[in-house]
């Protein structure tokens, strides 16, 4: 897999994926077209353009392409791997489509259902309460015994399923997502080991930039040449966005691991009897 390692290519992400060896990805994560449908129907919505790309497809089409995408992303992924999948809950002539209608379609194991608290709607309407959530689905390759996965590290362990992180407003691509998301994403699992990281779906080359900081190899895909040269001139100059790593590393802190706590009888974060509750100093679940 060396060959393709640090490697951005222009194509359509199921084709690209067909031509790469099987188990040899580490972690991916990636957010594809939502297929919004909505260009004339609101404000915002109608400029959100993917270039060479349809996002108003027939609804079936695309799940079933992303399942196509999804198999093909399970197939190179290593056993006992991880992708992150960004997607939203969208709505169609007043019927809900949730994402996980066509991932559980697919091979993959869905360790957790993450939301994303953007802070900000995608949109403004009166139907509905503003929708400022989105979901990251963290999928799981199980390896022979182990169907779940390996447990995180106390330091990553300690975060909740709830993200609260702002969207990046100076991105000029479309649909970007903020770069603490692949970075939170990547060092959770892989913690200070290294390894190589896929988006098929790179756009301006976030998760590229997240992987670079962290120390690992890439693989990125866009159908867009426009933005394929955008992602490496990011590539290229990501020290200057390390701040954004020294920041989330800083969420990823704790002075006794889970295992050190429960071998003194002190707080693992789980609740505890209240009448010991009562007679004893509660402790901190960073301390």
């Amino acid at each position: 897999m060396k060959k393709n390692s640090n490697k951005i290519m222009v194509g359509d992400a199921l084709s690209e994926l067909k031509k790469l060896p099987d188990n040899s990805i580490d972690v991916g994560v990636t957010s594809p077209p939502y297929n919004k449908q909505e260009n004339k129907k609101g404000w915002l919505v109608k400029n959100v353009k993917y270039d060479a790309i349809n996002d108003k497809k027939d609804e079936l089409v695309y799940q079933n392409e992303q399942i196509a995408v999804l198999n093909e992303l399970y197939r190179v992924i290593k056993e006992g791997g991880h992708f992150f999948y960004n997607h939203k809950t969208r709505w169609e002539r007043g019927e809900m489509l949730h994402p996980l209608e066509w991932i559980l379609k697919t091979n993959w194991t869905v360790r957790q259902e993450i939301i994303w608290d953007r802070g900000i709607a995608a949109n403004i309407r009166g139907w509905r309460f503003w929708q400022v959530d989105e979901r990251m689905y963290w999928l799981y390759k199980p390896r022979a015994g182990n169907k779940i996965g390996d447990e995180l590290e106390s330091r990553h362990a300690l975060l909740t399923s709830i993200w609260r992180i702002r969207p990046e407003g100076r991105n000029p691509h479309p649909a970007p997502f903020p770069l603490t998301l692949p970075i939170r994403c990547i060092y959770s699992v892989l913690g200070d080991r290294k390894g190589l990281v896929i988006d098929p779906y790179c756009g301006s080359g976030t998760t590229l930039v997240a992987a670079d900081l962290l120390g690992h190899s890439y693989v990125g895909i866009d159908i867009s040449k426009e933005y394929i040269g955008r992602s490496k001139n990011r590539v290229k100059n990501s020290q200057r966005e390390i701040n954004t790593l020294s920041q989330e590393k800083l969420l990823h802190v704790v002075e006794k691991t889970f295992k050190e706590r429960k071998a003194r009888g002190e707080f693992v974060g789980k609740f505890r009897n209240l009448v010991v509750r009562a007679h004893t100093k509660q402790s901190s679940l960073f301390s």
